[in-house]
């Protein structure tokens, strides 16, 4: 499996729902950004790096293009 990682961080909180629903945000500041398949990608946040959820790329790549997540490298 191939995974590709790139340092980004998010500009505005972003939301995301849980299968319960719930109404979750990803933080502002830095973050990790893995691909995990063709199909979901990996954002991962906190000091630690505790933090994460799977989300569908389309997700990703809508927010990417609204800057509210950018590339660092």
């Amino acid at each position: 499996m191939d995974l590709t990682t790139h340092s980004a961080r998010i500009i505005d909180p972003d939301s995301y729902r849980l299968d319960t629903n719930r109404l979750q945000n990803i933080p502002t500041g830095p973050c990790l950004v893995e691909s995990l398949n063709g199909r979901l990608i990996d954002i991962i946040w906190g000091t630690r790096g505790q933090n994460s959820v799977a989300l569908p790329i389309e997700m990703i790549k809508a927010t990417h293009d609204d800057r509210h997540l950018i590339w660092l490298n």
